[in-house]
């Protein structure tokens, strides 16, 4: 028990620990605000499209802004300032009865979202040995799992207790109590990060980003990725319910079998993989993704949609960790925190995947995993492509 406690600096510990806290937080809201705009604020099937969509919209794209801002200014600055305007943000949406404010506050959400992830990520980094980065990626990611089970269990017991705005008001005073507990421990510690300031201006964000090849080749591959891993809550629902009676209940059984699957195999099988390069690690996922995706268009009985959703799961657990790993690897000193936050621009497969998904499942239901399967195995001649420059 001695040696995991150090096997990581202090503050990387309160890091993680700070994320499972702010996620389930997040997670005890977030997952039911379609629901809350339909049931309480009686919103048009348009409004809370917009509202959903807008969020991760910012955050894609905020994560370049919120990553330049932690590489040209200290990171605990940006971090904590995040955080409390991210508690105003929760309140908001527990107190206001106006959707299209809805749609502004979710805007702030994603980018808040965009700050947050890139900054804390980047000084997790400055306080990690380079031997250990890989390890503190799949920990971090394991810490997001658990908060994402706990998170809506907590929801829908608060919920059922009282007011279905309260988990919004609940949530926006963790963030707030998060952010005064930040505020005192980061002051303790200094970070390399201060001596390595980036000096250029927001403009040039663009042009270093356009210039670094690799950076461009690993975002491409990473936008497949979830391009694939985006049929999960798309089209899979369709599909499992087309093909199953009383698809809805076999869907939630297919969620939990992935929330088990991550959360009993991420620490072991980033310990196993700690021997390979982050490449191949990679490589593997992404073929073990791709076998689930084919394995669901082949699925028809409740044990193979669960069979294939434990493949697929394993899939994830290698890949996601590993892309934001291989960024960090690549990334100039001074400027960490733009690369993961150029990360978050893999997101756009997020966006295009559902729409893609739902075409395919119009035109050519048995055809279409094996179709996004293929999409997302060509991820690797990507990566490898990005290796070379």
């Amino acid at each position: 028990m001695k040696s995991i406690i150090h096997y990581f600096h202090p503050l990387v510990w309160i890091i993680l620990c700070g994320t499972i806290f702010a996620r389930t937080a997040s997670f005890m809201a977030m997952p039911f605000l379609a629901l809350y705009l339909h049931n309480h604020l009686h919103a048009s099937p348009l409004i809370i499209g917009l509202t959903l969509g807008v969020g991760p919209l910012f955050s894609t794209f905020g994560g370049l802004f919120g990553g330049y801002l932690t590489d040209r200014f200290e990171r605990k600055t940006v971090i904590i300032l995040t955080v409390f305007v991210w508690s105003f943000t929760f309140l908001g949406f527990a107190f206001t009865t106006s959707t299209s404010l809805f749609v502004v506050l979710n805007a702030i959400n994603g980018l808040c979202r965009s700050f947050f992830e890139p900054g804390t990520q980047a000084l997790m980094v400055d306080f990690t040995e380079n031997n250990k980065k890989r390890r503190l990626f799949s920990v971090r990611y394991t810490a997001i799992n658990i908060a994402a089970v706990i998170g809506p269990l907590l929801g829908v017991w608060i919920s059922n207790m009282a007011n279905a705005s309260i988990p919004f008001m609940i949530t926006g005073l963790m963030y707030a109590m998060y952010g005064v507990f930040l505020l005192f421990v980061l002051n303790r510690y200094q970070s390399q990060q201060q001596t390595l300031k980036s000096k250029g201006h927001f403009g040039a964000i663009f042009k270093t980003i356009g210039k670094d090849k690799k950076l461009l080749l690993l975002i491409m591959g990473g936008v497949l990725i979830s391009l694939g891993y985006s049929q999960f809550d798309s089209t899979l629902p369709q599909l499992v319910d087309l093909r199953v009676e009383d698809g809805v209940k076999l869907f939630s059984y297919v969620i939990v079998a992935n929330s088990i699957t991550v959360l009993a195999l991420q620490l072991p099988l980033s310990v196993l993989t700690e021997k390979i390069s982050i490449y191949k690690s990679l490589q593997i996922g992404i073929i073990i993704f791709s076998c689930g995706l084919l394995l669901f268009g082949v699925s028809e009985n409740n044990w193979m949609f669960i069979g294939s959703m434990i493949i697929f799961s394993i899939g994830e657990i290698f890949c996601f960790p590993m892309m934001n790993a291989l960024i960090e690897e690549i990334a100039p000193a001074n400027q960490k925190g733009l690369y993961l936050g150029a990360a978050q621009l893999k997101n756009i497969g997020g966006f295009i995947g559902p729409i893609l998904g739902g075409w395919l499942l119009v035109i050519t239901v048995d055809w279409m995993y094996t179709v996004l399967a293929l999409v997302m195995a060509s991820s690797i001649w990507i990566y490898k492509k990005a290796l070379r420059n």
